[in-house]
């Protein structure tokens, strides 16, 4: 009796549960990519296909006089410049770049997801904004986190 109706239970949240789709999965690791592959295809038309206009993206920086660590921002404009001349020499990155994208979670119409590239790891939050996903925050630092 307890275990059917912790079945039902189950069954029933089941219905309330909003995941996503492949094609969801699909379009999210596409933006996660577009996001770094911009950068190393110096295509800014990458990076402004993955992100949102309004996307912010965050670090720690340490402030070189003062030692003292505070939160450093960049905006999708400033990105796009960026990816637009970051690698045009093509000497920025491995010939074969990191570029791993995990998934961490999904809940109808936003997304989770860790980019880890060569140097860095990029933490970004994905929104489906009239059906297409695009990234709205990005937190990120170095590997070595003494290069902030």
């Amino acid at each position: 009796m307890k275990q059917s109706l912790i079945l039902t239970l189950l069954l029933l949240l089941t219905f309330y549960v909003k995941a996503q789709t492949k094609q969801d999965s699909l379009d999210i690791r596409r933006v996660a990519l577009d996001y770094i592959e911009a950068q190393h295809n110096a295509k800014p038309e990458q990076f402004e296909r993955a992100a949102h206009p309004r996307m912010v993206k965050r670090t720690f920086w340490t402030h070189k006089k003062t030692g003292r660590e505070y939160l450093r921002e960049s905006f999708t404009d400033y990105m796009v410049l960026l990816s637009k001349t970051y690698n045009q020499d093509g000497e920025s990155f491995p010939k074969t770049p990191k570029k791993e994208v995990i998934i961490l979670d999904v809940f109808d119409k936003t997304a989770s997801v860790k980019l880890i590239a060569d140097g860095w790891i990029d933490y970004m939050h994905i929104v489906k904004l009239n059906g297409t996903w695009k990234i709205v925050n990005v937190l990120w630092q170095f590997n070595d986190s003494k290069r902030h």
